[in-house]
């Protein structure tokens, strides 16, 4: 492993632990640790697919609840701890090496406040995807362990009536979000498209639901650019960096 201790993108007082052969969080875990919304009597989030932990960290800065974030990949999770550890957010934040589809046996159903979840975005089709199902990159990215069914599924299961669900997805996958969001009694409310650049194609979604919400209502917030023409953060970007809604 190939150790390092970055910033959390820019985000001051948070150190991050990464491994450079592994798949690293990028900027779109950091945008729906800021999306999400958090009540001060919420006491119980939980992360579904943490990584080396950038959605607790950054969440930890503007909440005292609990936060619990699932983590199936052992390297994955080890860095996760070290990275709760170097912030001395031990108290807080609770890592577990587990499968996100046993979190609510583990934790207790319908008990958070808040789910969050940066998924694998890509489909994986058994005999046809063209990929190393076992390579930590590839499970990182594509549906080989959990498939979006199954984790709105378990991110119902742990919410309580009325309880929040926030992720960050691709596009392309909005029909099939939505769907299944319905399914699983997750009533879209606010909604974000990003994009890289002004006039570029929208590369991701924001997406937030409330559990048991009354249908309809759908807000459709005002897009999300990334960087100016001449390749900078634009404003909006640099206050999330620095914890501003």
């Amino acid at each position: 492993m190939a150790e390092v201790i970055n910033e959390l993108l820019g985000v001051p007082g948070i150190k991050i632990y990464q491994d450079y052969e592994m798949f690293n969080f990028s900027l779109d875990s950091i945008l729906l640790a800021n999306f999400v919304s958090i009540k001060k009597n919420d006491k119980m989030i939980v992360d579904l697919g943490t990584g080396n932990a950038p959605i607790p960290l950054y969440m930890s800065l503007n909440t005292d609840a609990d936060i619990y974030g699932f983590e199936i990949q052992k390297k994955s999770y080890d860095l996760a701890l070290k990275s709760v550890k170097i912030n001395n957010k031990e108290g807080q934040i609770h890592i577990i090496n587990d499968d996100i589809k046993n979190a609510s046996k583990l934790l207790g159903a319908y008990k958070a406040d808040v789910v969050v979840t940066n998924p694998p975005f890509f489909k994986y089709i058994e005999g046809k995807s063209n990929i190393n199902k076992n390579d930590e990159k590839t499970i990182a990215r594509h549906e080989v362990l959990i498939t979006l069914d199954e984790l709105l599924c378990e991110a119902s299961m742990l919410l309580k009536n009325g309880g929040t669900f926030a992720m960050v997805h691709r596009p392309d996958r909005l029909l099939d979000i939505l769907n299944a969001c319905q399914k699983y009694r997750l009533e879209p409310k606010r909604l974000r498209f990003v994009y890289p650049k002004e006039n570029a194609k929208c590369n991701h979604i924001l997406i937030e639901c409330r559990k048991d919400g009354q249908p309809g209502g759908l807000m459709v917030l005002p897009p999300l650019i990334i960087h100016t023409n001449d390749n900078k953060h634009t404003a909006e970007v640099l206050r999330i960096y620095n914890n501003e809604k």
